[in-house]
């Protein structure tokens, strides 16, 4: 009889092979590079007290033991200490009924040992009593389901380059958590735990927790405000945070360019003006174009230059005046950007003008400056330079510029003659210049702003010097197009002379919804935002990468308080004047008025003094 089966003393050669590839993809696996390897330390030497990670050394703290009272914010100064750390916080929730049979049980022992006491005829012991108090409330607390129980733990990694550093490192922080009561401890003998605690993994490998209920543990809420300030510069404001000063030097930024959006009566002019007097102060030049005559005070109380620019004012500006050149800069480049500022100021004028327009009034600006014998080959020193009555008679004899002319009388000879028709009889030798355009008609601010803007710019790119230049309302020039793009061609080239442009406007839509808006925003290395309405808030939320929280502080914010922002770093501030300051730059129309009717009657009290 012949049997036939499987044979079972050889092996299966489908499940050799297996094995084998098994084997070699193992051996090829472990000549790859994986993250872990990239991220891993070259080296990792632990020590009973600190570890040595590729040659920084390391320490881990954990916290053992908390105050009866705790206040907020304990956290800040261990976050803002100039030292690299890691913090990790665990937070674990207990059962409510459990807690509570165990509050239950330690209630029965502090009564116990009150009526022992009482029983013994022992003076009365408060700490029972406190904490018989404690216990009940916090009873009362958790049964109403306003606090829960929570066990929390908290580690802290420092690091350092050197021994000493370390234990310097060491002191600082077990000094500022000691002046709050609060107990640490170095994880000794722990050392590779209590780093794998804080790294990024969210795993608790010491331990160690207190119990906290709802109340304290919101102490620990760790995104407290850094700090913003330095050695230089002005008082910008308080941190609201902490309350720190808000120190700053604008001019040691990438650029000293600013905005300031906030909504009316939001107290922005008067943060700027405060900035100007302290800025003054330390020896800066301050230029401000002023739509409602609100610097005129500060101005009169300085010894600046008020100059009102208006139809019935004596105070001119010549669009057509040339710049001095500068190291590099030929008699072309100068009249070629007056050409295309002017052709800007044209569009303003006139109305947008189409090709061919824009095509007759480019030749006729050149050939009116021709007519005064200045050319690109011709010296530009102590040229007389021609007014706007010489552009209109260089269009009326070309072909194609008789109707421009026509348009353009009525700057010369019309209801508008005069203010852009006479040449330049301004004095900026002063520390402080306030250029007024409120009595200006609505329809010619913008053109007005313009051509004082191109005569500030000539004069700053002349003669280098610290400045700043203050444009209020600037929502004015972001309606057109030309004007919108001159503002940001001073602020894009500002820093090259020594400038710094504040941009304030109270509508924010217009100006943001601007092409030129957010590139003028980018190009400013400080933004002040104070009180926004709910109608803009999102955009400017948008534009400014808020969080619900800034947002909600923005719409919630009293007068003079905003959000600073310098460079990448952004905190709470609330401005602060001194009582002489606020007598000289506040905007309160009640105040001004006291201020108006103390004036007058200090002068009929001299006047009757020299009379008697």
């Amino acid at each position: 009889m012949a049997i036939f089966g499987k044979s079972t003393s050889g092996s299966d050669p489908k499940r050799e092979l297996q094995k084998k590839v098994l084997e070699a993809e193992k051996e090829y696996k472990s000549g790859l590079s994986t993250l872990k390897d990239l991220i891993a330390p070259a080296a990792l030497q632990i020590n009973p007290n600190f570890m040595e990670i590729s040659g920084k050394l390391a320490r881990s703290f954990f916290v053992i033991s908390y105050p009866r009272y705790i206040s907020v914010g304990w956290l800040s100064p261990i976050i803002s200490l100039d030292s690299p750390m890691d913090m990790a916080m665990f937070i674990y929730p207990m059962d409510t009924e459990e807690i509570m049979k165990k509050l239950r049980n330690k209630v029965g022992q502090i009564q116990s040992s009150i009526a022992m006491n009482q029983e013994k005829g022992n003076v009365r012991d408060p700490m029972l009593e406190t904490a018989f108090q404690d216990v009940e409330g916090l009873r009362n607390r958790l049964q109403q389901g306003t606090e829960r129980y929570f066990r929390f733990s908290i580690y802290f990694t420092i690091y350092a380059d050197t021994q000493k550093e370390l234990n310097d490192t060491s002191k600082a922080l077990e000094s500022l958590l000691g002046s709050k009561l609060i107990i640490t401890k170095p994880t000794v003998l722990q050392m590779e735990q209590g780093f794998n605690s804080t790294l990024p993994l969210g795993n608790d490998e010491l331990e160690i927790a207190t119990n906290l209920n709802t109340e304290p543990l919101s102490t620990t809420f760790p995104f407290v405000s850094s700090e913003l300030t330095s050695n230089d510069g002005i008082l910008y404001g308080i941190n609201r945070h902490n309350n720190s000063l808000i120190l700053f030097d604008r001019f040691q930024m990438e650029n000293a360019n600013s905005v300031v959006f906030a909504k009316s009566g939001a107290g922005k002019s008067y943060a700027v003006k405060l900035e100007i007097l302290r800025s003054l102060m330390l020896g800066t030049d301050v230029i401000v174009i002023d739509p409602e005559n609100e610097y005129k005070h500060l101005s009169d109380a300085v010894g600046g230059s008020f100059l009102n620019i208006s139809l019935n004012s004596n105070s001119r500006v010549n669009p057509f005046d040339l710049p001095r050149a500068i190291e590099g800069e030929s008699n072309e480049d100068i009249l070629r950007a007056a050409v295309i500022n002017l052709l800007g100021l044209m569009n303003l004028m006139l109305g947008k003008l189409d090709p061919t327009e824009e095509s007759i009034m480019d030749r006729a600006i050149w050939e009116t400056y021709a007519k005064k014998d200045i050319t690109p080959g011709s010296s530009l020193v102590d040229r007389e330079p021609p007014i706007m009555q010489d552009l209109v008679e260089i269009l009326s004899g070309m072909v194609g510029g008789e109707s421009l002319a026509q348009r353009l009388t009525k700057y010369t000879e019309g209801t508008f003659s005069g203010i852009f028709n006479q040449p330049t009889n301004l004095n900026l030798d002063n520390q402080l210049v306030v250029f007024s355009v409120r009595d200006l008609e609505e329809s010619l601010r913008t053109i007005a702003i313009y051509v004082i803007l191109n005569y500030i710019w000539n004069i700053v790119r002349s003669s280098l010097k610290k400045r700043l230049l203050i444009i209020d309302e600037a929502w004015w020039m972001m309606q057109h197009d030309d004007s919108a793009r001159f503002l940001f061609g001073i602020a894009k080239r500002a820093r090259k002379y020594y400038l710094g442009v504040t941009t304030i406007t109270q509508d924010v839509s217009d100006f943001l919804q601007s092409p030129f808006g957010k590139p003028i925003v980018t190009n400013s290395s400080i933004q002040l935002l104070m009180k926004q309405s709910p109608a803009a808030i999102d955009l400017v939320a948008e534009t400014f990468f808020l969080t619900e929280g800034e947002k909600y502080l923005l719409l919630e914010s009293d007068i003079g308080e905003g959000i600073f922002f310098a460079g990448l770093k952004h905190v709470a501030i609330k401005i602060i004047a001194s009582y002489m300051e606020d007598q000289i730059i506040t905007t309160d129309p009640k105040r001004a008025l006291e201020v108006q009717q103390a004036k007058k009657e200090l002068q009929a009290q001299n006047s009757g003094n020299s009379n008697s």
